[in-house]
């Protein structure tokens, strides 16, 4: 069975490293979904889940806010400031933050006060998603 090596860092810690059979993330284009053997590539990935199919057939979920991937045929490293293991993801720690980054978008008095609003929103939004969508496959 062909795999490739794994890994997912964010500036505090590894939160994977190991051998899958398949990765998807979301690519700044558009879904991404890796197999061995891929061609290699550079590029940013946006706020969502990163799904890992390890040998065996189970999934790992970690949700990142946003960041680069590097592909090579048999290895794929995901590099982010912010990455949660879909375990550790708290739905109303989310929701709170969210709620936060919306009043900060409704008194934003500036294009730049307003533009990292929408970006905090924006991965809010996302998080949120991936907490979701992780209870959902549990």
């Amino acid at each position: 069975m062909n795999t490739l090596q794994v890994d997912v860092v964010s500036a505090e810690e590894s939160l994977f490293s190991g051998k899958a059979r398949f990765v998807a993330l979301p690519g700044e284009s558009g879904e991404l979904g890796i197999y061995p053997r891929h061609t290699p590539l550079i590029t940013r990935i946006k706020a969502g889940s990163v799904r890992i199919q390890d040998e065996a057939g189970q999934e790992t979920f970690i949700f990142v806010a946003g960041g680069i991937i590097e592909v090579q045929p048999n290895a794929v490293t995901v590099l982010s400031d912010t990455a949660v293991r879909g375990e550790d993801m708290d739905e109303e720690k989310a929701l709170e933050a969210k709620k936060l980054a919306e009043e900060a978008l409704d008194q934003a008095k500036n294009e730049i006060d307003m533009a990292k609003a929408q970006a905090e929103l924006s991965v809010m939004i996302a998080e949120l998603a991936a907490v979701r969508r992780f209870r959902n496959k549990k």
